[in-house]
């Protein structure tokens, strides 16, 4: 790669942050064809910016070689090697920050992200609550580049592109005839999930249609989980364990539409270009992390004057005896998803 100016950009977790700076990365190197990017994070991310023309990936790996002050320092001089012209730090945490400071040293620029805390806590506090939306988080990101000097126009509208479906996936996209959608049921934080038992039933209802589904997201918990479904319900189908991340993007980018909690699921399937209906609870749109280009008529959620309570998800719901995530009706994520198929 020969360019003049290269940028290195930070933002190491979590999986959802990183799959929104992929999607303003795209953007940003079509604008942008001659700027280097060097993107700094978690090894298992990478897939999320193999399709990205000017763009190298430096893995940072915390626990191992990169651990604690004096590791963060060996990272330092493995990304010098780049020789930078700027670094972008969409993280703003210990470790970015240090970092940071390692090039400020040396005289290169730095911009990082203004996440509006201030707005933030306003828009969740209980008493005098700011209901408002406030700034994207991706556009939050573009800040960055901008105050860098460069030029970045985001779109807000998903790119739908389909990938080569795996060879090992093949098998699940035989019938041209149905309709294809993944289900992303679970998230980081337990207050964020839809009750499973009520998930369960939108499977029912979904499977009941001839519609296929596809389960995303989790562990060996939520595997098991997911394995249950699978042998209750027909054209109902288990990737947690089964796919690695590269294959799992190919795989989104051939559905029709993902169901998704606030969670990654959707972050993910909006980097591939495919609409996603998203379940709300104790977090709103408002924070700025809605998918991108995803619409805020996608989002199903219960209007109370106690929401939103939390940021990120990892704050039980104040909205009374029953959450407002479990007021939602399985019917209405249906018919939901039916209208979008239809539409």
């Amino acid at each position: 790669m020969s360019s003049t100016q290269k940028i290195i950009v930070l933002r190491f977790s979590a999986m959802g942050d990183v799959a929104m700076v992929a999607s303003v990365l795209q953007e940003f190197s079509a604008q942008n064809p001659t700027v280097e990017l060097i993107m700094v994070s978690r090894p298992a991310f990478k897939p999320f910016f193999d399709h990205i023309p000017n763009l190298i990936f430096h893995p940072i790996q915390p626990k191992t070689i990169h651990k604690g002050i004096n590791g963060l320092y060996k990272l330092y001089q493995e990304l010098r090697t780049y020789k930078p012209t700027a670094i972008a730090d969409l993280h703003d945490n210990l470790r970015s920050r240090a970092i940071s400071t390692f090039f400020r040293l040396t005289g290169t620029k730095i911009r990082r992200i203004n996440k509006g805390r201030a707005e933030k806590k306003a828009l969740t506090r209980t008493n005098n609550k700011v209901f408002k939306p406030l700034r994207k988080t991706v556009e939050r990101y573009a800040d960055v580049f901008r105050e860098l000097s460069f030029n970045v126009k985001l779109s807000h509208q998903i790119n739908r592109s389909p990938q080569q479906i795996p060879t090992n996936a093949q098998h699940l996209f035989t019938n041209n005839a149905t309709k294809k959608i993944g289900i992303s049921p679970f998230a980081q934080h337990v207050y964020k999930v839809y009750d499973l038992e009520k998930m369960e039933a939108v499977i029912a209802s979904l499977s009941g249609l001839g519609d296929e589904l596809f389960i995303f997201g989790g562990g060996k918990t939520e595997q098991a989980v997911a394995e249950n479904w699978t042998k209750t319900y027909k054209h109902t189908y288990n990737l947690i364990g089964n796919f690695n991340l590269t294959e799992e993007l190919a795989i989104i980018s051939n559905l029709d539409v993902m169901l998704s909690m606030d969670s990654s699921g959707m972050h993910i399937a909006s980097l591939v270009g495919i609409p996603v209906i998203s379940i709300w609870g104790p977090t709103h749109p408002y924070a700025g992390f809605l998918g991108y280009g995803q619409l805020e008529s996608d989002c199903i959620q219960i209007d109370h004057p106690a929401r939103p309570n939390s940021i990120y998800g990892n704050k039980p719901c104040v909205c009374g005896v029953e959450n407002c995530i479990d007021l939602i009706k399985p019917e209405t994520i249906v018919n939901k998803i039916k209208e979008k198929l239809n539409g």
